[in-house]
């Protein structure tokens, strides 16, 4: 019976690609343990709030992530 936790920044996922997450991490999951254990196959996105995430002693703020992902420098 596993247990995925997925952790992320509040704001920065869409509700569609956390949903998106999941159906992946679940599928992947199932190619490894079996189509069998997809009915106990848990998969959770938790979000942490804005800057209690930190990253060498940096907080990581949603504003910081999305740039990160434009590609632009922070």
């Amino acid at each position: 019976m596993p247990l995925v936790d997925i952790e992320v920044i509040e704001g920065v996922f869409t509700d569609t690609q956390k949903s998106d997450l999941i159906k992946k991490v679940t599928e992947a999951m199932v190619s490894v343990e079996g189509e069998a254990m997809r009915g106990v196959t848990w998969v959770r996105v938790k979000e942490v709030k804005s800057g209690d995430w930190a990253i060498g002693g940096q907080p990581l703020t949603t504003a910081a992530v999305r740039q990160m992902a434009s590609g632009k420098a922070a």
